[in-house]
């Protein structure tokens, strides 16, 4: 009876269940025999070793690194990477810790990318500089089995005093724009009145028709007192 139930639970020990995402990289007495799974997998106890590896994509967050730019700003800059493994067998054996190896890898590729580049840049191109991270890191992490879906620059954190800086260039800029339109506009208003001024040397009637409008507009608001000026034409006959 002691013998049947050491054979069972023997049998069981050789058994292992593994998830629809999971596969099982396993060696036998030191070599590796491939990855198996998902579902059941058979391992010999004494004889063989199992490493599960995880085949989801995997969000990694990098830590914040201090970084200086081109333009020897200092900044603190964090960011976030996806990736998967896609060969379990190399994500095994030739990275001792895939997981800490990649995220060694973005620190120091986020160092010596943004250190490459000027504050404008890093604001206003991230896109082209997410790019860059992630061909330079997928290139050396393909090797590895792992693949880099993307990199995102998450955060950037300037000094105060940069950050006062650009507060002030972004007011003077928005001051600069509004006296600029500000301008255009008196450009074109004096544009209009001398087109209008033209017309009516051309047709002295339409001043006489201008003038008899602005005396409607006057009659019409709520005043005790108007001044009503009379053009020297209409009163030469007189005169004369």
């Amino acid at each position: 009876m002691l013998i049947i139930f050491i054979a069972v639970i023997f049998l069981i020990s050789c058994f292992r269940i593994l998830n629809e995402y999971e596969r099982a990289v396993v060696f036998r007495l030191g070599r590796i025999i491939g990855a198996q799974g998902p579902g059941v997998v058979l391992i010999l106890p004494l004889i063989d070793r199992m490493i599960r590896v995880d085949m989801r994509t995997i969000t990694l967050d990098v830590p914040a690194q201090d970084v200086i730019s081109r333009d020897n700003v200092t900044l603190k800059v964090n960011a976030v990477v996806y990736f998967k493994v896609v060969d379990p067998n190399r994500a095994v054996t030739e990275v001792e810790n895939y997981l800490l190896a990649t995220s060694k890898l973005a620190q120091t590729t986020l160092r010596s990318v943004l250190g490459q580049v000027d504050l404008d840049e890093l604001l206003a191109a991230r896109d082209h500089i997410n790019d860059k991270l992630e061909g330079i890191i997928a290139a050396q992490t393909e090797s590895w089995g792992v693949k880099i879906a993307n990199v995102e620059v998450k955060q950037i954190d300037l000094p105060v005093e940069m950050q006062r800086a650009m507060a002030r260039q972004a007011e003077a800029e928005r001051e600069r724009r509004a006296k600029v339109i500000a301008a255009e506009g008196e450009h074109q208003a004096a544009q209009k009145l001398s087109e209008a001024a033209k017309i009516m040397e051309l047709n002295p009637m339409t001043l006489q028709l201008r003038y008899l409008q602005t005396l409607s507009e006057m009659s019409s608001e709520n005043a005790t007192t108007i001044i009503v000026p009379l053009p020297i034409d209409l009163i030469k006959p007189f005169i004369k």
